[in-house]
């Protein structure tokens, strides 16, 4: 038997899901003393983190920040920054170990749909007024 239980749950379903997941943790605890029982809210999609990757590289290869090629993980960083700015929030900073400053940004891992889906756009419409030309990020394979 599978030791994980794992399903999505709305307003529709949450009576049968609930009810799969109360068989399933008696069924559990049948052959365990303890479990460990987690519910969150859904973050980004697989989908979302291969088009986010895919864009990413598409600007990493066709622009420059302040006269410099930087990578995707260095894009990432200042089109995270510069969302969380354009949506509302603030910047916060800090002086690092060695006295450096260090923008505490948020996580993209954390993000749920709903933000990592309004970064996209962000990127999308900064792309559009920078001429980047977006490749058809379904060809990519999102696990490499």
């Amino acid at each position: 038997m599978t030791e994980r239980f794992k399903r999505r749950i709305n307003k529709k379903n949450k009576r049968d899901v609930m009810t799969l997941a109360w068989d399933f943790v008696g069924t559990l605890l049948n052959t365990h003393d303890v479990i460990s029982i987690e519910v969150r809210s859904i973050t980004r999609s697989d989908e979302q983190n291969a088009k986010l990757h895919a864009m990413l590289g598409d600007i990493a290869k066709q622009k420059t920040f302040n006269g410099k090629k930087l990578s995707i993980e260095q894009w990432k960083m200042i089109f995270v920054s510069g969302h969380r700015i354009a949506t509302g929030g603030q910047a916060e900073m800090a002086i690092g170990l060695e006295g450096e400053v260090i923008n505490l940004r948020e996580s993209t891992a954390q993000m749920g749909v709903k933000r990592m889906a309004s970064l996209i756009e962000y990127i999308t419409a900064w792309g559009a007024e920078n001429d980047v030309k977006f490749k058809d990020w379904r060809k990519y394979d999102m696990y490499s």
